[in-house]
């Protein structure tokens, strides 16, 4: 089993993901975790000693690692899906599932994150606008998912009972 969680960041991949992963005896990764540890630096320092464009071809390379992995559960950035091929690719190898959430549930969850710099200097209204316009570019890829899933609708206890095995029926 391979499940590849996508979706916008605040909408709890990481978290959810993790819980999950446990929850089902499956080996836990996060994408943005295992880029840090190949390039020894954080994403916001890859961004900026060596720009997006290197970033993204690293993400994609490292991603598609792990098609030679299994029994696995992994939160990936919120662009990934958005490049070369990646969304694609994740289709053809595992199981997708989109953590789907409101722009203002995002807005709510991320304000004040001082762990993500781009958005950290950004007014609530800024942000909100910001997220609005991305979703707007990442949602066609989102929505090529096996499965989605409205996170923001869901409760903490439905949410944490996931049952994989009836959930990703048919996948």
């Amino acid at each position: 089993m391979r499940i590849f969680l996508i979706g916008f960041m605040g909408s709890g991949k990481t978290y959810w993901g993790r819980l999950w992963a446990a929850n089902h005896g499956l080996d836990f990764f996060d994408l943005d975790a295992v880029i840090e540890a190949e390039e020894g630096r954080s994403i916001s320092a890859i961004f900026e000693e060596k720009g997006e464009d290197y970033f993204r071809v690293t993400e994609s390379r490292l991603l598609k690692n792990f098609a030679f992995k299994n029994n696995f559960l992994m939160a990936c950035g919120g662009g990934t899906p958005c490049y070369y091929d990646n969304m694609q690719w994740m289709i053809e190898n595992g199981t997708t599932l989109f953590l789907s959430a409101s722009p203002k549930f995002l807005a709510e969850r991320m304000e004040g994150d001082s762990s993500r710099p781009l958005l950290k200097a950004m007014s609530p209204v800024e942000l909100l606008a910001f997220i609005e316009q991305k979703l707007v570019e990442r949602e066609p890829f989102y929505y090529r998912a096996k499965r989605v899933l409205k996170v923001d609708r869901e409760s903490q206890e439905s949410l944490s009972s996931i049952k994989f095995d009836q959930f990703m029926k048919d996948a």
